[in-house]
């Protein structure tokens, strides 16, 4: 499981490539991309910067992967967030994960992104034409993290399955 905090830019088909073929044993590896928009709540966006702690940010986002393989039999996560000065349609953030089925893929990388989204310490300002905003994260954000939460019971027993 591999955690990066890093000001620089990520090639994708480079990472990716070397995750598959670190796990010939996987069946399935889904990933994501976040980009920075050039428009946020109708406000065109020149750029966004962001701030982390070093040490801090690297322990808070492995401690996510880590949640994500005590859920899913992953064969490895990867995480690599940028932070700095960044442009609309810059990679922020890469997560790739590799299971043996999609099922747990596709779960294992949409948990970790939704806890990036919500728990990670960074912090974001946009500079637009207006002055520059802090952004938090969105009730969508938080609302996402919470089906995480939520209790499933097993339809047969009633219990947890």
């Amino acid at each position: 499981m591999t955690v990066k905090v890093q000001a620089e830019d990520f090639d994708l088909s480079t990472e990716v490539d070397a995750l598959r073929r670190a796990h010939p044993e996987a069946g399935a590896l889904a990933c994501f991309i976040g980009l920075v928009r050039d428009l946020n709540q109708g406000v065109a966006v020149a750029q966004m910067e962001l701030e982390h702690y070093p040490g801090m940010t690297e322990k808070a986002l492995q401690a996510i992967v880590e949640q994500a393989q005590a859920r899913w039999p992953l064969a490895d996560a990867l995480v690599i967030h940028r932070y700095g000065k960044l442009a609309p349609t810059d990679q922020i953030v890469l997560v790739a994960v590799a299971t043996a089925h999609r099922g747990d893929a596709f779960a294992a990388c949409e948990f970790i992104m939704d806890y990036l989204k919500t728990e990670a310490p960074f912090w974001k300002k946009e500079v637009t034409a207006a002055g520059e905003r802090w952004v938090d994260a969105r009730e969508m954000d938080r609302r996402a993290l919470d089906k995480w939460n939520e209790v499933v019971l097993d339809p047969v027993s009633g219990s947890r399955p």
